[in-house]
């Protein structure tokens, strides 16, 4: 594992990494410091904001957590990390996919190639499409990985919006429904290739311990936590989801089973 980030090495190591998502769009300055201090609160590896270098130069002064920025420019990528952010994601595509605009797999790794063609000396995330085939994913993590891109972080779409029912089963399946994409993408994806994989999009206190068995290294989790009231309960809410991903990791059954389902994937997957 090749990252330059020590405060982070040792957590993606252990396969522990909670990034909070502070809202990709989001530049109000009230509403990021909630999300901060709760992510604070609870221990959270790193959060994750708008490539807007004010909003950056202001958050480097009120946390040490390390700060990345999303965008798919790379010139935006490259000042965030001048006005002090510690990584960087080329992602950040729901507004495109809301305009019906897709990316292909090369422009995401022409994308990448600017992109530490300009950073050479920090660590880059690279979102992968959910919108892409299984077989381009991997691929294109392939790829990803051949060019020095440090961490891949899959992805999902909310297919499930029905609100009409609140029982306990109705929550499990909308759960497992929206996590669905990124999960399964986390599964193939994980065993294709030797950097850290992060899952995002629909995850929430339910599947979110699942991508662990899917072979993630990470979740990153964010409108359902910054749908909370306030900042007690946006911590309560993370601080339930670490306890949880803790109490997987300390249970004998569930690395077991974890190494059970890898070496199955590497042994019968025929995508190359």
């Amino acid at each position: 594992m090749n990252l330059f980030n020590r405060k982070l090495l040792i957590p993606f190591k252990s396969k522990k990494i909670f990034k909070v998502i502070c809202g990709l769009s989001n530049v109000n300055i009230n509403e990021l410091i909630n999300t901060i201090k709760a992510a604070e609160l609870a221990n959270a590896n790193y959060i994750d904001l708008v490539a807007n270098t004010k909003i950056v130069s202001i958050v480097k002064n009120i946390t040490n957590l390390p700060i990345c920025v999303s965008s798919i420019d790379p010139i935006e990528l490259y000042n965030c990390i001048l006005a002090g952010a510690d990584l960087v994601e080329i992602g950040n595509f729901d507004s495109f996919y809301k305009k019906n605009i897709l990316f292909s797999p090369s422009q995401i790794l022409e994308l990448a190639k600017e992109t530490r063609r300009l950073i050479k000396s920090k660590d880059i995330c690279v979102t992968i499409p959910y919108t892409l085939k299984l077989i381009e994913q991997v691929s294109l993590a392939k790829q990803l990985e051949s060019i020095g891109i440090n961490i891949i972080q899959t992805e999902g779409c909310n297919i499930y919006n029905s609100n009409s029912y609140s029982s306990k089963n109705s929550q499990i399946m909308k759960s497992a429904i929206n996590a669905s994409y990124s999960l399964c993408s986390t599964y193939v994806v994980s065993n294709s290739v030797n950097i850290p994989v992060i899952t995002s999009s629909g995850l929430d206190l339910i599947s979110s311990s699942i991508a662990f068995y899917c072979g993630a290294s990470g979740i990153g989790i964010g409108s359902n936590i910054i749908k909370q009231k306030n900042i007690y309960d946006m911590y309560l809410y993370i601080n339930e989801i670490r306890n949880s991903i803790n109490i997987q990791f300390n249970n004998h059954n569930f690395q077991a089973v974890y190494l059970s389902m890898s070496e199955k994937i590497k042994k019968k997957s025929t995508i190359n």
